[in-house]
Formats: C-alpha cells, structure tokens, sequence
C-alpha cells in the first residue's frame, strides 16, 4: 500500500472521530438542558408545596439546604429585594450626575455665588483677618447682640494689649499691632466741642444708674499675690473714679455689681479662652444678661509694670471701661481704643474722660482751701505748710498703691516714687471731717480707710465718710492715742496691727474687735523700736516702721529688719538732702 492511500484512511478515521465528539457534544447539551428542566420542575415544586417547620422535617431541612447550595453554586439573577436596592442606588447615582451636569452648565454663577456666601459668613461670624505680619484677630462674639466685649492679644508671646495705635490706620505696622478682637460699633456723629472737634468716643447705651459701685473678686492668678492684685484692680478703677463721681468697694462677701473672674477655657459664658497668646479678657456691658462680669484668661502671664508679660493694670483698666459702659474709642492712644500697646505710666486720655463724663458726668468739684493768714503787723502771709524734708510725720499709710503722708492736717501723695503735682494739700481737701491731726491710718481687706485720733476713730469708703467719730473703745481697745496701725501679711493672711508705747494688737475690722484686750510685746518685730510714729506696707511685701525722720524696714521672710536700715526718709522718699 502506498503513503497515500494510508494519508486517505488516517483522515478519515479522524472525520469519523470528530463525528462522534460532535455527536457526545450534542448529547451533553441536551443532558444540560435535561438537568436545568428537572431542577425548574424542582424549584416549582417547592414553591407549591407549603413550606413546614424545620423542627418537624428533618428531612424537609436537608432538601432546603441542598436547594440552596444548588441555588447559588449557580450564576443567576440576585433575588427580589437585592434587585431592587440596586434599581433605587442607580436612580441616585443618575439624579447626581444629572444635577452636577447642570452646575458645570451654570458653573461661573454658582461658584459667585458659593464665594459670596462664604464672604457674608466670614463678616458676620468674625472670622481670622491676616495682616501684613500673618497676625490674627478672631472675636468670639458680635457686641451688638449681647454685649460682649472680647480682648484679644495678637504678636509674639510677651507683647501687651494695652493702649494703642491708631484704627484709622492702613500701614502693616498698624496691622501688626496687637488688637481687641471685638469689631467696632459704628455709632453716628456726636456732637462738635468747642474746640470743633467731633467726640471720638463710643458710648454702648446702657449706664449704670447709681455712682456707688461694688464688686469681688472671685479667683486670682497663681503668678501674682492676692493682695498685690487688689491693688492693681483698684488702681484701675481709681483713673475713673478720679474723673466721675463714681466709687468703687470691694466685697468678700455678698452680691457684688461687679464681679472679677480668672478663669480659663470653657466657663460658663459660651465664650471660652483659648490659652496663652490668645484672648486675654472679656467684659459684659451695663444693662445685659450679665452686665458687671469681668473674666481674665488664668493661662496668661500676669505682670505688673514691664513688658515680658502681659500687664495687668493697663488690660484691666480698659476691660472696666467696657463695664462702665464705654465701647472702642477711635482716638489713638486712648485707653479704650481698639489697637493696645505698653504704655506707662496709666493714664486716660481726654478723649477717655468725655466718653465716661459723657455717661456719669464730671466729678464734684471740692473747694479750695482757705487762704493762708495773714500777719496784720507786716501784712506778709504765713506760710504754715510743713516741710516734709524737716519733719516728723504724723501717720502715713498705702491706699490704692498709693503712699500718704499726714502731718498737721496736710498730706502728701506719692505715685510710683514721685510726688503728686499740687501736694502737700489739705487732708480734709479728700476726706471732709477728719481731724487737723492723724495719730494713724490704715486701708483694710474691703478699701475702707481708717483714721484714729485720740479716743476716736473714722471710716471712710473712699472719700465718702461711713463710720464715725466712733470711740476706740468699741474696738476693745482701753487705750487711746494711737502711735501706728498697720495692715500686713503674705498672700491671705493678713492681719491689721495697732501699735502704742512698746506694744501692739491684732485688730479684725471685719468684726471690728481686737484679738484681745492684752497687748503683745513689739519683742516679736525684731530690730524694730519699741516707740514708732508711724507703719506702712509696700508694694512687695515689706513693713516699714517710721520714727523721726529715719524709717525701718522689715523682712516678711527672715521677720526681722534689713541690714542697712534705718534709713533717712526725706532723701528717699522725697528727694531731699541729708541733713
């Protein structure tokens, strides 16, 4: 046989191959079809035979469970329900492209219109406005809807909102400068001066209606001492009270009008602080929900006449204008203007004093004292005024931080180590019905002043007179004329001394009683003499005792007098030569 012909019978034994895989491909497609059928009739037949408990077919259970696995070991359709979370996803998704279709149709008008509410968002809420420097200013709060005064430092840690640079402004210096963060209420024109000058200041509407102001200290800040504070606060109301009838008082105790508060973060108010470097103060205006509030940031750093912190006085003497009811004044350097900077020494401007003059009006004027007498033989006036640097003083006493020297019906008034321009004046020129004399003065824990003289004793609040003459006997005292009195002590404990001949007593004003009838031995102040004319605390703690004219000073800790001492008092309190 030749290679052809076996070639021929090789193909067609494959022909013939093929035909029978063709055939068994036809009848697995038709055992397919088969099997699919039988399990339609299957699934046909479930669903009309009425389903019965598991718990009574256990064979029942079995078929389910092979129905099922038989079921979705399958690609077929989802069932019903999934179907139709799918249809509900689709309408969704082609509702969003449509509606993104037609903002990128009308896309410039709806981004001008997205940008202009963001715009009108930030003006109403405040938000962060950037200056030249990258320095922000955020207030918490709109003025006009509660009253809220928001003072917010800006800048490096250190730097002091206090007094300022002008608003009107537009330089990056200006920029730069610390800043309230409560926008200015834009008030109307007031009325022209003589001088054709329109007011600068802004009154916020409410006033208090009486003069004679209370207010309490809640908490104090850790870095400075409770009694130093209280002579910063009162210091700050003192430059207003100078210039209006009002007066100040503290209180321990009791409902105050104004209430004085260093706190931090979330307080009460829905106007938290921020920490270090943010908010330094808010204040509440006369006539709100919560008129007379004063809260003070606890996490800043406190000082007092320097600029490494923030200053106290200066934050709070612009704060208690808020209370008194003054807005931002537009005037530059004004204690209430918007833009605050280290300042000293404190002082209101004229624009400061029409504003609260505008609200309280002026201060009573006092009299002038009586002219000095006049020698009838030589018709040349006498001059009886003392001469501090030749003389012995009478009393002298720390009111309001500042330091009083009383001699024969005259006093002497020294303000941060110097002399106050139009002293010595007359005592009763502050403080009417006091006697030509003062044996000894001391202010107590509430601002009260009191003066003794012989048998008696006054209380002044200010300078309006609340007690007396009243006997010292009342005091439990059974001595009189009094050589010094002395309020002293660290941090809250603080007792208030009476000094006589070689012996002393512990005097509580609250109770207005003395510890006990029996003196104490001036053996327990070390150094000091036993005969004193006068006492006084300074600023830092230390007690000064005075005779003639040297003075002695005694350490709080060591409790004893400083090396170096007794000192003399005309050289180094006011200037004088040694004589």
């Amino acid at each position: 046989m030749s290679n052809e012909d076996e070639d021929e019978e090789e193909d067609e034994d494959g022909d013939e191959d093929e035909e029978e895989d063709g055939d068994e491909d036809e009848d697995g497609d038709e055992d397919e079809e088969a099997d699919e059928e039988e399990d339609e009739e299957e699934d046909q037949s479930e669903r009309d035979v009425p389903r019965q408990p598991r718990w009574r077919s256990s064979e029942r259970r079995h078929q389910v469970c092979r129905v099922r696995v038989s079921r979705f070991s399958r690609f077929r359709s989802p069932p019903p329900p999934l179907r139709m979370m799918m249809r509900v996803m689709m309408r969704m998704m082609i509702r969003m492209m449509r509606m993104m279709m037609r903002m990128m149709r009308t896309g410039p008008v709806f981004w001008c219109v997205f940008l202009t509410l963001l715009c009108l968002r930030s003006m109403l809420h405040c938000s962060p406005v950037r200056g030249a420097g990258g320095l922000s200013s955020t207030a918490a709060a709109a003025p006009g809807s509660d009253g809220f005064l928001g003072l917010r430092k800006r800048g490096r840690l250190g730097q002091n909102p206090v007094k300022d640079l002008g608003p009107t402004s537009n330089s990056s210096h200006a920029w730069s400068r610390p800043r309230c963060g409560v926008p200015d209420i834009l008030d109307v024109p007031g009325p022209v001066h003589l001088s054709g000058r329109q007011k600068r200041f802004v009154v916020y509407g409410g006033r208090w209606e009486k003069t004679d102001l209370t207010y309490k200290i809640v908490r104090f800040p850790w870095q400075m001492g409770e009694d130093k504070v209280r002579g910063v606060l009162q210091e700050a109301l003192r430059v207003w009270s100078e210039v209006t009838p009002l007066t100040f008082t503290e209180l321990r105790s009791g409902k105050a009008d104004i209430v004085i508060d260093f706190t931090r973060y979330w307080h009460g108010d829905s106007l938290p602080f921020d920490g270090p470097g943010g908010i330094l103060a808010h204040a509440f205006f006369p006539k709100t929900h919560r008129q007379g509030d004063i809260h003070f940031d606890y996490d800043e750093s406190w000082t007092l006449g320097n600029d490494m912190g923030t200053d106290l006085l200066q934050v709070a003497a612009h704060e208690f204008g808020h209370v008194l009811g003054l807005q931002h004044s537009r005037e530059p350097g004004a204690v209430m203007s918007a833009y605050y900077s280290f300042s000293y020494p404190l002082e209101l401007s004229q624009d400061d004093k029409e504003g609260i003059q505008y609200l309280y009006g002026a201060r009573p004027q006092i009299p002038p004292p009586a002219p000095p007498p006049v020698n009838p033989e030589t018709n040349e006036i006498v001059i009886n005024t003392p001469d501090a640097c030749h003389t012995d003083f009478d009393a002298v006493s720390m009111i309001r931080g500042e330091l009083f020297f009383f001699k024969s019906g005259y006093v002497w008034r020294i303000r941060d180590g110097y002399l106050e321009r139009g002293y010595p004046a007359l005592a009763s020129r502050h403080w009417k019905g006091i006697p030509d004399t003062v044996d000894a003065a001391f202010e107590d824990q509430t601002g009260n002043i009191w003066f003794f003289q012989g048998e008696n004793y006054w209380v002044f609040d200010a300078e309006r007179p609340i007690r007396g003459p009243e006997s010292i006997r009342g005091l439990g005292l059974s001595v009189s004329h009094l050589q010094a009195a002395l309020r002293w002590g660290q941090d809250s404990n603080y007792n208030t001394y009476l000094f006589q001949s070689g012996s002393y007593w512990k005097l509580s004003p609250s109770e207005s009683r003395v510890d006990s009838v029996y003196p104490h031995s001036m053996q327990d102040w070390s150094g000091i003499p036993d005969d004193v004319d006068a006492a006084f605390k300074d600023i830092y703690g230390y007690a000064h005792f005075i005779r003639g004219r040297h003075y002695w000073k005694f350490d709080p800790v060591a409790r004893n007098s400083l090396e170096g001492y007794p000192r003399y008092i005309g050289q180094d309190f006011f200037g004088c030569r040694q004589a």
